[in-house]
Order: structure tokens, then sequence, then C-alpha cells
């Protein structure tokens, strides 16, 4: 199921930190970032904060600036993004003034936590996910209930590191302040435990006054028909590939990259590159790499259109090339069409042979972008 753009955004100490130990909240982040985390937060469709942000820190989470708010409601939007926070137990407090201020909230909790809250008369629809809580569950809530594509996660620590070990989160937007804590209880932005392997991408770095912002995507795709938020990096990215054929009324314009299991880029390719009128993108980008490179075993080719089963241009087919290469896994946007092969089934092909195919097709309508010609 589609899933909104999760962006954990968190500014934290040269130590790590999220706060000290003392009565009052540490501030961390300077005049000027707190106007850009304003930026942001109208950008977005919806912010969340775990139940212990709100216990700590009793926020408000508003859009602050009345220009950023009078242009959302110009552009159909409600003028402040949806409120969400999540609760095992429902036990927060009703005065808290995360409810009594903004637009619409949501208490995502569990069958328990519901009773409970309804119970204190706490100010926002209280949805239960079930007998636990499910982070995929409420981002699917969020996504197909309440219309959120963006969404910003402000904390605490729990919610980020939990958020990152599901390989939930898509973007990563941190600022390091210029100070140090050194309490050991103080709490810290991560906490312990198994994460995805693989170095993040770091895509934009700025100095904001006194404070830097550095900006970080995920890079190591998920396994087997497990989807990581990687995945719709790289597929993001074969699409944009799709882009740059060269138009062609007898073939599609398709994108493809082979990504390693910690997220290094192998190779990438598009259909007709270098001039060749009848290679295709997943032939291009799996020629550029060496075909005795441990790394393809466990690999990832992301197409945006499904891999060819037959052709009439080349012997092999792109299906049976992957197969070849060794690479079992591959991500698409698109199945193909009847357009120039009746029956055409890669996908088939694929997984007869052991490979895992996963079709993420929010990501579809981009692909067919560059091949609306061909339609009709």
């Amino acid at each position: 199921m589609p899933l909104p753009h999760v962006l954990l955004s968190a500014a934290v100490s040269l130590d790590g930190c999220l706060d000290d130990t003392g009565p009052e909240r540490l501030l961390l982040s300077s005049p000027a970032d707190f106007d850009r985390v304003d930026e942001v937060r109208a950008s977005v469709d919806a912010i969340l904060v775990g139940a212990g942000t709100i216990r700590a820190d009793n926020p408000r989470l508003l859009v602050n600036s009345a220009e950023r708010r009078a242009a959302r409601v110009a552009d159909g939007r409600a003028e402040y993004p949806l409120k969400v926070t999540v609760s095992g137990s429902g036990e927060l407090d009703p005065a808290a003034r995360f409810w009594h201020t903004g637009g619409d909230k949501v208490l995502l909790t569990t069958d328990d936590g519901a009773r409970r809250a309804r119970a204190l008369g706490i100010g926002a629809d209280v949805v239960s996910l079930g007998p636990d809580l499910d982070w995929h569950a409420a981002l699917e809530y969020l996504h197909d209930r309440r219309g959120v594509r963006r969404l910003m996660v402000e904390g605490g620590g729990t919610v980020h590191t939990q958020l990152l070990q599901q390989e939930l989160a898509d973007e990563l937007q941190l600022v390091l302040a210029p100070l140090l804590v050194g309490d050991p209880a103080a709490p810290r932005l991560f906490g312990p435990g198994a994460y995805q392997g693989g170095r993040l991408r770091l895509v934009e770095t700025r100095r904001i006054e006194d404070v830097v912002l550095m900006r970080y995507l995920p890079t190591a795709p998920g396994s087997g028909d497990r989807v990581a938020a990687a995945d719709r990096h790289w597929l993001a990215l074969a699409c944009e590939l799709a882009e740059r054929c060269p138009p062609s009324d007898t073939a599609f314009s398709v994108g493809a990259v082979v990504v390693a299991a910690d997220g290094s880029e192998l190779a990438r390719g598009y259909s007709r590159e270098g001039g060749d009128p009848v290679v295709h993108a997943e032939e291009a980008a799996l020629a550029k790499v060496d075909p005795e490179d441990p790394r393809l075993a466990r690999a990832t080719v992301y197409s945006s259109l499904e891999p060819c089963a037959r052709r009439a241009s080349r012997p092999a087919p792109c299906a049976r090339l992957i197969l070849d290469a060794g690479v079992r896994r591959v991500v698409t946007a698109w199945r193909e069409p009847d357009t120039f092969v009746a029956g055409a089934d890669g996908s088939g092909v694929l997984t007869a042979a052991g490979a895992a195919v996963v079709v993420l097709a929010e990501y579809a309508q981009r692909a067919k972008a560059p091949n609306r010609h061909l339609e009709g």
C-alpha cells in the first residue's frame, strides 16, 4: 500500500542530545532555523509527535506565519496541517496545548488506549489500530483515510528510532547545534537496536546562523517482498532516467538503476542510451557492471517498467539478463502493457526463477509520463 513521505525532523547537540535534564526545554535551534521549521510545517499535510513529547514539552505544533497559513488556504488546503500523536496507553492530559490549538487532531492508539482516551475526553479523533501499535498501519491510515502525502515527524527520540529501524523514514533533516550537554541521562535522538545497513546519502548541508542543517536520504534497499523507504527513492530515480530517453514510436522509454544491498549504486541506464536504438534500460545498466561483481547476488534492479520477457531486437530479454546476472530482486512501477508484445509477463519469468518482484504502483504515473505518446 502507498505510504506518506515520512520526514524526520530534529535538532541535537554536538553530543547527540535532544534536550538536557533541566526543568526548561533546551533550545537547540536558532531563530532563523525555527523559521525554517515553520516553513517545512507549512509544506506538509500532517505533523506527528509521540505521546512522550506532548507530556514533556507541551507543544502547540503550529504554523506560526500568517502568510504561510494564508498560502495554504489559497492552495485549497486547511490553514494548519493535521496534528497527529501516537500513544499505546491513551493516557494523555486533555488540557495539553496540543489539543486546543491549530486545526484537526488525531490520536492513533490501541483498543485499550482508545477507551482510556475517550474516557479522558481527549479533544481529537481517537483511532484504534488494534490490540498493538503498528507503524505501518498508522501510516497506511494517514495516507488512505486522511489524505496525508507528506508527514513531518518532530519526535521524540523513540518515535524517530522506531521509524528508522522499521525502514519507514524517507528523509532525515538534522540540525546540529554548537552545544554539549554531557549528561548521560539526557534524551538522545536515536536509541540502541538493529538499524538497516548502508550509509545514508547526504543531499544538503546549510549553515543557518550558528547551526548546521543536514538532510539525509536512506539508500539501502529492502529485501525480498519487504519494501524499505530507499526503494521509493531509487525507483523515483529510475523514473527520472526514463525521461532522458530519446523518443520512439516503437519502444517504451524506461529507466533502470542497479543498487547493492548496502545502498551503493552499481550502475544506471535508460532506453536507447548512447545512440543505440534498441538497447533497453536494464540492459544498458547491467552492461556497466562487472559480471563477476559479488554484490550482484544481493542487488536490486529498479526499473520504471516491468523488465521485458520477450523482445525481437536482441536474443535475451531483460528478465533473462537480470537472472543471468545473478540478481534476484526487482522493483518496478508499471507492468508492461500489450502495446508491442501480447501477454508480456516479465514478472512471471522472474518469479518462476525465484526472484522477488515488487510493484510500487504509486509511481506508475511517473513511469508512464514519457510514454504518453504511445497510448491509444
